[in-house]
């Protein structure tokens, strides 16, 4: 039996009230909390007020409307029964309020319109004890694993594009010939280290229970609104205007869209896909940074978590998506680290962001690999995907999570060099390359 349902077409339903961003009852009844989040992003607390002012304009004037309806009503089913004499006063009396039902329901329509851009105006309230601040306020959770020592070797390790270079895994000369800046081949050890990879993931996935999903990268409008990433971000994403599509960035965003208006049955637990992709990045306003290598390009593939769950289940499944991305990070052996993501990093959509960041030796700094977000019902009622409860339906909760991308390869060719030039390969891995432990070097 299938667990999800289409929602059954109301043709009285405006679809833009589906997208309120953040649950106007919760900003209603907690204005305070909203308030603090919008400044802990840095953002300004006064759209929160603007937002309440516009709800209860809004609320004013659907009440004006539906009361003058039901007068409308009244008087037109009193013509019939209504004196001769008096017929003519009553018809008069229900054009007048046909007229004046017209106007209340612009009016009540313009409100409506008034306050969801209100509501746009706030980004998804953050979870308590997020860290306030912008990208460099984060708090360290754990380090887990110690950089190697290279200087104890008597090693200068080399960046990871010498070292792919060597092995012959990677040419980016010939990337930018064919599609520009920011663009490469992977070949080789290096396409099969990849696919390595993202096998191992895929394979990590099911055994927890995920369904794995090849995913459309090209998605519409809709869907790409609904997901929160044309707000603030949206140079960063590649537009087709000759066919009103995008290309994903990644695939959260083809399966965040993958129950739009449907009302999903959680009895059992949360829906999980892990979706398979390549993923399109402009890397807009990254112009001089990260220029050598593949740490920022316009293509990669990934395998991307995604989970539909309960609102009070949400908390509980983000530990869980951490602890699956740490369990990948082990079977590659990098040390990394796990911050809590400040408030105003989270961009529009995260409620919470937790990211694990490998070691990166040449650069002796820690480079984001992957991250996990809490959505909680900020994508769901965008996209009005929605669950079955006592009295009704209501907002799930969305979640996504990383377990396995093509910049990873930059940590792994970095940590992993030995002296010779080959490629130590982590144990998990070599059952995925035929056994092969170690990439000798191209001679």
């Amino acid at each position: 039996m299938s667990c999800v349902k289409p929602i059954a077409q109301d043709p009285s339903h405006n679809a833009a009230s589906a997208s309120h961003t953040v649950d106007i009852r919760f900003v209603r009844e907690n204005p305070d909390v909203a308030r603090e989040s919008q400044r802990r992003r840095g953002e300004d607390p006064a759209a929160v007020d603007a937002l309440l002012a516009a709800d209860e304009a809004r609320r004013a004037a659907l009440q004006a409307f539906e009361a003058a309806r039901a007068e409308q009503k009244e008087v037109s089913r009193s013509v019939g029964k209504a004196d001769p004499g008096e017929r003519l006063a009553v018809l008069a009396r229900a054009r007048d309020l046909a007229e004046r039902v017209k106007e209340l329901e612009a009016a009540a329509d313009e409100a409506e319109r008034a306050c969801l851009e209100a509501n746009a105006a706030i980004q998804n309230i953050v979870l308590e004890g997020v860290p306030a601040g912008g990208e460099e306020d984060y708090e360290v959770l754990r380090r887990v694993g110690e950089p190697r020592d290279f200087a104890a070797e008597g090693l200068e390790p080399r960046d990871h594009l010498d070292v792919a270079e060597s092995i012959g895994a990677l040419d980016m000369a010939r990337g930018t010939k064919v599609s520009g800046s920011r663009f490469y081949y992977l070949k080789g050890a290096g396409a099969r280290l990849e696919l390595a990879l993202l096998t191992m993931a895929a394979d990590q996935a099911e055994a927890a229970g995920f369904t794995l999903m090849t995913t459309p990268t090209l998605v519409n409008p809709d869907i790409m609104a609904g997901t929160g990433f044309l707000g603030a971000h949206s140079d960063e994403i590649y537009y087709l205007p000759a066919d009103d599509q995008y290309l994903v960035g990644t695939s959260e965003v083809a399966l965040a869209g993958y129950h739009k208006d449907e009302i999903l049955d959680l009895s059992a637990g949360p829906l999980r896909y892990a979706g398979w992709s390549s993923c399109y990045r402009r890397e807009a306003g990254s112009y001089g940074k990260d220029t050598r290598g593949i740490i920022r390009v316009h293509q990669f593939n990934k395998v991307e978590m995604f989970s539909f769950c309960r609102v009070e289940d949400a908390e509980d499944e983000h530990r869980r998506f951490l602890g699956w991305e740490e369990e990948m990070l082990a079977k590659v052996e990098l040390p990394y680290r796990v911050i809590d993501t400040a408030a105003g990093d989270l961009g529009s959509s995260a409620a919470r962001k937790f990211d694990c960041e490998a070691w990166l030796p040449t650069q002796n700094r820690f480079m984001e690999v992957t991250s996990t977000s809490n959505c909680t019902t900020y994508q769901a009622r965008r996209l009005n995907v929605r669950e079955r409860v006592d009295g009704g339906n209501r907002a799930v909760a969305t979640l996504n999570g990383t377990l396995a991308t093509t910049r990873w390869l930059v940590a792994i060719f970095e940590n992993h060099q030995r002296p010779d030039g080959s490629l130590y390969v982590p144990e998990a891995l070599r059952p995925y390359l035929g056994g092969r432990a170690v990439v000798e070097p191209v001679r």
